[in-house]
């Protein structure tokens, strides 16, 4: 073993260690038996990869993945050679590369629109729990409702080699063909909560909750109530979970015999706390206010209350108000929020189910029927107007 500089001013100490037997070197530089300089402390710099071990004991690269899998036609003092030396470099054998040798990433791609509020983090906590009781990794993207975005996330998956796609739609996505190449390489896929209705194939199926039946129960809640001018605040129709709600809310009016009044519909292209609050704002200056409202989220009722107790109204008394979500604020606001559950994390654990369903199956099975949760409304504070109504 010698030691020197490493070079003029430097002050660096540079440690050469030629290997015979056993593990011995120390972060600094390795000579190996090949006389091949190893700079160690360039190496700490980077992600040490099979080859820097392989190089440095003067082993096949084969060898050392074998030693590390602690192969029964490896001895023991290489084994014990190539723990030691990959431990010094912390090296982590690339687990994603060795799945795919063996043709399987055990990975799903998982795509939503976004992760912020409630709903889409529960989802995504159900997706996680349920792929890793089986054995598989998620890779989770947000396209932030842009279906651009989307696209790209898409193709990440795709060169990713997931074993399966599940995808909840951007608010923005009207035109489908990136799934398109989804459907051609005969990926499973999953669509949770807002779908491509009639997107149809062998290998793709959808997990959504009932939202014409929450919608419609929300309604018939508040007419129950003694309501009878009741507005919605909706997203784009476009978008099934919108246009499902709105029509549970014209049903509603309609067998209770309530007419629909144009000027309480209100449509949004995002439907949040910004939209509820001009939505409601325009509301209060009509001629004959509305006595209650549904919104599609709890976002936008929240904009609402904040507008009602703006004006000195109040809340049922005045206008009663009826969300989607069941949001965690809904329980802390003043009143607290009525809310119709949508079943998130058992969404997420049944859009898994169901893609492993379609991973395992046979090709000449036919089509998985969609999954449809029912909803649960949630009844507090901001809807009760008569006494022993309230289930939350």
């Amino acid at each position: 073993m010698a030691s020197g500089s490493a070079g003029p001013g430097t002050g660096l100490k540079i440690r050469q260690i030629s290997y015979t037997r056993g593990p011995r070197s120390k972060i600094g530089s390795i000579l190996s038996p090949d006389k091949s300089f190893l700079n160690l402390t360039h190496m700490a710099n980077r992600r040490a990869s099979i080859t820097d071990v392989a190089k440095a004991l003067n082993l096949s690269a084969s060898t050392i993945s074998r030693a590390l899998a602690d192969h029964h036609d490896v001895s023991e003092a290489t084994k014990e050679r190539v723990r030691a030396l990959a431990k010094e470099l912390h090296y982590q054998p690339n687990q994603l590369a060795a799945a795919l040798r063996r043709g399987r990433s055990k990975t799903l791609g998982v795509l939503v629109p976004h992760i912020t509020g409630n709903f889409f983090p529960h989802v995504v906590h159900g997706i996680a729990t349920e792929a890793s009781k089986a054995g598989y990794n998620v890779l989770i993207c947000q396209s932030d409702e842009d279906v651009q975005q989307e696209r790209k996330n898409i193709d990440l998956f795709l060169n990713a080699q997931v074993e399966g796609i599940l995808v909840s739609l951007a608010n923005t996505t009207q035109d489908f063909a990136h799934f398109d190449a989804v459907q051609t390489q005969r990926l499973p896929l999953v669509f949770f909560d807002r779908i491509i209705e009639g997107f149809q194939g062998p290998n793709v199926s959808a997990v959504v909750l009932n939202d014409y039946l929450g919608a419609y129960q929300a309604v018939s809640h508040l007419i129950e109530q003694g309501c009878t001018r009741i507005a919605i605040f909706s997203g784009p129709l476009h978008v099934n979970i919108n246009k499902n709600r709105y029509q549970g809310y014209l049903d509603a009016l309609e067998v209770h015999g309530l007419p629909l009044r144009p000027e309480y519909v209100s449509h949004h292209p995002d439907i949040n706390l910004k939209s509820g609050t001009q939505a409601m704002r325009k509301l209060l200056r009509l001629p004959e206010r509305p006595d209650a409202v549904f919104a599609s989220n709890d976002l936008a009722i929240v904009g609402a209350m904040q507008v009602i107790k703006s004006h000195k109204l109040r809340v049922p008394q005045d206008v009663a108000l009826v969300g989607f979500s069941n949001e965690v604020f809904t329980e802390l606001t003043e009143p607290t929020l009525t809310s119709v559950d949508q079943r998130s994390e058992q969404m997420g654990r049944t859009a898994v189910r169901l893609l492993l369903k379609l991973l395992h199956r046979p090709a000449t099975a036919p089509p998985l029927k969609p999954v449809v949760l029912e909803p649960k409304l949630i009844i507090r504070d901001s809807s009760v107007r008569l006494v022993g109504k309230a289930n939350g």
